[in-house]
């Protein structure tokens, strides 16, 4: 760890420096994400060296990452042990890190009967804005009295300041699994994951694009065999289905390309957070629905007030993925109290505001 407590004094060197000097830096670890959020602007803060697994307790399910360390390692050493991160959370490249992961605080397909990312970080040690190395949490899942501050800086988007090393609850791999697809419409679907929701089957993800639902039975064998015997539908084939599900976690599905040409005419991905019982949402474009209903993305053209308005009519809201303008703005907007709050959140562990100004909102 010699070279990782290195990279980690460069780092606070490099933060207390830019605090005096009130330059504005830009957290990078394995440049993976940077798609995603606003723009951003200062000088690289370089996190990618402070990595390596410093705890790994298979019998605990609990891991412990310096936030430089590959996903990829990780997720390595985690089935090994015959376990894995359950929400799947999207790599989309590789070379992405485990601070990166937590610092997008985004999941995959299993988000829905497992949880989001932020619900399995246990604890993490942050560097702040004045070049204090600050631990929360810790390594069970009860740990402290108040806030859970680890936990809020999962999403955060590096705007509070540095992830430096995270401990994360982890699970066993499901002893079976099994994917089926059925041939029906997306309202025809959605009332089908709504019926099969409040049964108590081992339905670990679902998902539906041109009129086929895909659904993913993960956990005990008898369980998976019973469902699997009596839904019918069409099986795929585990490698088969493997690759597909993984298309839908990293965004490698068809779906989820846009071309150079289709972003400079405006087309846009956007992700539509939604409740599950919501109908389908009535808007030009192309829709690839996950998670039971909840999470539906849109390729549209269509303008960014019209998906919004679509989204908050049924109470959900919209973030804007993919697009060649983001001026929109990529989050949907916060009410006034909510942005007092964000601000005083920034001026807490980011008082003199360099880290990585823009990237969750433009006043942040």
């Amino acid at each position: 760890m010699n070279a990782a407590n290195a990279a980690l004094r460069r780092l606070t060197d490099q933060v207390i420096a830019a605090s005096d000097s009130m330059t504005a830096l830009d957290i990078r670890g394995g440049c993976t994400k940077a798609f995603y959020g606003g723009a951003t602007r200062g000088e690289p803060l370089e996190a990618g060296d402070v990595r390596g697994i410093t705890s790994y307790e298979p019998t605990e399910l609990v891991i412990t990452a310096l936030a430089g360390t590959p996903l990829a390692e990780l997720e390595v050493a985690l089935a090994e042990g015959g376990q894995c991160l359950p929400f799947e959370p999207p790599r989309f490249a590789a070379g992405g890190t485990v601070g990166g992961m937590v610092a997008a605080g985004l999941s995959g397909p299993a988000r829905a009967s497992v949880g989001a990312a932020r619900d399995h970080v246990l604890g993490m040690t942050v560097l702040n804005g004045r070049g204090e190395l600050l631990t929360f949490g810790g390594q069970v899942m009860k740990n402290v009295a108040g806030y859970d501050v680890s936990r809020l800086f999962c999403g955060s988007l590096g705007i509070l300041g540095v992830i430096c090393e995270v401990s994360l609850k982890v699970m066993p791999v499901a002893p079976a699994c099994a994917t089926l697809t059925f041939e029906m419409g997306e309202a025809a679907a959605l009332a089908q994951l709504h019926r099969w929701a409040a049964l108590p089957m081992p339905l670990s993800a679902s998902a539906w694009h041109r009129g086929r639902l895909v659904v993913r039975l993960s956990g005990a064998r008898s369980a998976v065999k019973s469902v699997y015997e009596r839904w019918g539908g069409s099986p795929l084939d585990p490698a088969a289905a493997t690759l597909w599900w993984d298309s839908i976690r990293d965004h490698g599905h068809e779906f989820f390309h846009l071309t150079h040409d289709q972003l400079a005419s405006g087309e846009c991905l956007w992700r539509l957070s939604l409740p599950d019982t919501a109908s389908p949402i009535e808007i030009p474009g192309e829709q690839f629905v996950e998670w039971g209903g909840a999470q539906r993305w849109l390729r549209s053209g269509a303008p960014a007030s019209q998906i919004r308005a679509a989204a908050a009519k049924v109470g959900g809201h919209a973030t804007l993925v993919r697009a060649a303008d983001k001026s929109p703005g990529v989050f949907a907007a916060q009410t006034t109290p909510l942005m007092a709050i964000h601000r005083r959140l920034k001026q807490s562990f980011d008082p003199s505001g360099i880290f990585n100004p823009g990237r969750l909102y433009s006043e942040l």
